[in-house]
């Protein structure tokens, strides 16, 4: 790779869990990354992508200045920065909940609850346009750290931040009221991207979803009898057909197939009432349609 050629500029965040799966996605995609420790800037050896990792509450607007090309990021920190950018692909992980939550003596409690309460958060933005939505007149009280302390410290009757599993908000006595919005990692854009680089983009994106589908996909072999072939292809949620292969058991075929991860135990039972007999579920690395 020339030191001339043109190369795409992707911000992740530097350290935590987006980070790992971040570069996981990656290298999934055929991306090799070289970086030390506390390095800030890597070249990938082989696509021309070059690797930014900045504090996470930087990228938004460093995106919408065209600093950077695209980014690896949570949706909820594009919609609270509200940046002019493009979300062009979710990436299926990071996901968590922007929720309001209360102390657990008041669980159970609606809406109304905060009406004319003090809500601490590090969401700013995302309450106020919730608040103005759903008619809710509330103060705010902004914590840049942890905010699930604010309610037992007396500066605020509730909270709104990031939930993944709720632990952190049980070990603080809070419990979640209401959730405002989901949110997951995804690929964002700069508007500022010039047609060169849009081509870079383009492949990046491709090879992502091919990743994508593959995790979310299995590829499922079955042996069916002849004579119940079309009704069990009937059952399979497939991309065009199954293939079908004859066995060295005469009055018998395999049936290979892809299926939705998600939804091979709806089908199993159907399955195996059509005919089907040893069914092997097999890992997907990449998936090109």
């Amino acid at each position: 790779m020339s030191k001339s050629e043109v190369k795409l500029k992707i911000a992740v965040q530097k350290a935590g869990r987006l980070n790992e799966d971040s570069v996981k996605l990656l290298k999934d995609c055929g991306i090799s990354i070289d970086n030390g420790k506390d390095q800030l800037k890597a070249i990938a050896r082989d696509f021309p992508l070059e690797i930014l990792y900045l504090r996470n509450s930087d990228i938004p607007q460093y995106l919408e200045d065209g600093v950077i090309d695209i980014a690896i990021v949570g949706e909820n920190l594009l919609i609270e920065k509200q940046k002019k950018v493009e979300i062009i692909e979710k990436l299926g992980f990071s996901k968590c909940r922007v929720s309001l939550a209360v102390p657990k003596e008041f669980e159970g409690v609606g809406l109304d609850y905060f009406q004319g309460k003090k809500i601490a958060t590090s969401y700013p933005n995302t309450v106020r346009n919730f608040l103005k939505e759903k008619n809710i007149q509330a103060g705010l009280h902004v914590i840049s750290g942890s905010v699930e302390i604010a309610p037992n410290m007396g500066l605020a009757n509730g909270i709104c931040d990031i939930v993944s599993s709720g632990s952190t908000l049980f070990k603080n006595g809070l419990v979640e009221a209401y959730t405002i919005l989901e949110s997951e990692a995804c690929l964002a854009k700069t508007l500022q991207l010039d047609s060169e680089k849009e081509k870079i983009l383009r492949k990046l994106i491709f090879r992502i979803q091919s990743v994508l589908r593959a995790k979310n996909n299995k590829y499922i072999l079955l042996n069916v009898p002849n004579d119940k072939i079309d009704q069990v292809s009937s059952i399979l949620p497939v991309l065009k057909s199954p293939t079908v292969l004859p066995l060295a058991q005469e009055g018998w075929s395999s049936l290979h197939s892809v299926i939705e991860k998600g939804k091979f135990w709806e089908v199993i039972d159907k399955l195996k009432e059509a005919g089907a007999e040893g069914i092997l579920v097999i890992p997907i690395e990449k998936m090109v349609i």
